[in-house]
């Protein structure tokens, strides 16, 4: 998949940084914006690539998307605003549905009565816990810690 990506800000930013934990090992994500947002997530385990969504997570709130270790170096995010529009997408297409999901499988999305949705590519380093963290422009100086 390729590394690059397209970023729909519509008035957001999405910083990503590392949160040391030591008693947790998880994949969160953090919306330090004004509005609601639905994220969804792609990612290759032992089983192969596999996408889910979507969790809905307020403003100024985090949730954890998956517990345990991160399960790959590469986690792919899609994001939505639900307040003020807009996505974060990216050229790294994977399935997904209009409601809540788990989907194995990358390839004919359309076919399987999924749509074919873009990803932007986040690298964790192989980390075992990530933080994503997506701020209003205004805070483009938040460390993310």
């Amino acid at each position: 998949m390729s590394p690059k990506f397209r970023f729909f800000p519509l008035g957001a930013t999405l910083l990503i940084a590392l949160v040391p934990d030591a008693a947790l090992a998880d994949l969160k994500f953090c919306n330090a914006t004004q509005s609601r947002i639905g994220v969804s997530i792609g990612y290759q385990d032992a089983d192969g690539w596999a996408t889910e969504g979507w969790w809905n997570i307020a403003s100024q709130t985090c949730e954890t998307l998956l517990k345990g270790a991160v399960p790959s170096r590469f986690i792919y995010v899609h994001a939505v605003d639900y307040d003020r529009g807009g996505e974060w997408a990216g050229t790294n297409f994977m399935c997904t549905d209009d409601k809540s999901f788990a989907i194995r499988g990358v390839l004919d999305c359309p076919k399987r009565g999924y749509k074919r949705t873009g990803f932007y590519e986040v690298d964790t380093g192989e980390a075992t816990e990530w933080t994503v963290r997506l701020t209003d422009p205004e805070d483009k100086g938040q460390s993310g810690q």
